[in-house]
């Protein structure tokens, strides 16, 4: 090992002790971490794709967070949610994803709301505080469109998860406007309600155009509030949450609407 080299180790083991976010900040430069340090993000939903979402957007070093959730993990979830595991079962949601949130960014200011968010609560709670971006991971139609009208009205950028049941091509999860979406049985549906809102498009949404496979909903459809079961497997929620991370970072890093590509970073 050469001189150059010496130094270099010396200075990413010296500088990863003493800042554990020394490889985003060699990523985003030290005006990208002050900009994640001093915004506040809202996630509602912690579900497969908002938990890992949540994570994601921690780890990138956000210096605020309020995390939303009225649900507990229950077994059924284990097979693709971050914070499901034997010993969280019966648990909130919210305090299980609190715990590992701090354990990894100690330095978060981290607000919780365990409760299931509808017009007037959800009114309230972005009438709460200034925040910089809003991450709709509900899996409810009502309450969703409800979100995402009052974050329109409000002028809050918001990303809106549509969704990851019933699908396994991860090579198909994209980032587009609400208008541009397709072969999306949610988003269509959104879509429909949004327009009786007046709402036409500017929401930028993660979303699949990949046709359910044949058998695995059981009931109705997603466009019902919780009268469906759909299959799921373990990376597609995953996949979804870290595409919906990385619009809520752009959004955050460029000011730009979350659509944008990875390469504008």
């Amino acid at each position: 090992m050469n001189r150059s080299e010496t130094m270099w180790k010396g200075f990413f083991m010296s500088a990863e002790t003493a800042d554990w976010q020394n490889r985003t900040r060699l990523l985003t430069g030290d005006e990208g971490m002050d900009r994640l340090s001093r915004a506040h993000v809202l996630v509602i939903g912690l579900g497969g794709v908002g938990g890992i979402a949540a994570e994601m957007i921690a780890r990138a070093g956000i210096g605020k967070m309020t995390i939303a959730d009225g649900d507990v993990f229950e077994a059924s979830n284990r097979n693709r949610q971050i914070g499901a595991l034997l010993s969280t079962a019966g648990r909130s949601k919210t305090e299980v994803m609190a715990e590992r949130l701090r354990d990894i960014h100690p330095e978060l200011e981290l607000e919780t709301v365990n409760a299931h968010l509808k017009n007037e609560t959800m009114t309230a709670l972005l009438d709460q505080a200034p925040y910089d971006c809003v991450l709709d991971a509900i899996d409810s139609l009502s309450p969703k469109v409800q979100l995402l009208c009052h974050c329109v009205r409000k002028k809050i950028p918001v990303i809106s998860c549509m969704g990851s049941g019933a699908r396994l091509d991860p090579e198909l999860v994209r980032c587009a406007d609400i208008s541009k979406t397709e072969h999306c049985t949610l988003a269509r549906a959104v879509r429909h309600k949004l327009k009786k809102e007046g709402i036409t498009g500017g929401i930028p949404v993660i979303f699949s155009p990949e046709d359910p496979v044949p058998g695995s909903v059981i009931g109705c459809n997603e466009t019902e509030d919780g009268k469906s079961v759909m299959g799921t497997i373990s990376y597609m929620p995953a996949i979804f949450g870290c595409h919906c991370a990385a619009a809520v970072i752009r959004t955050l890093l460029n000011g730009c609407d979350g659509t944008c590509r990875p390469d504008c970073v």
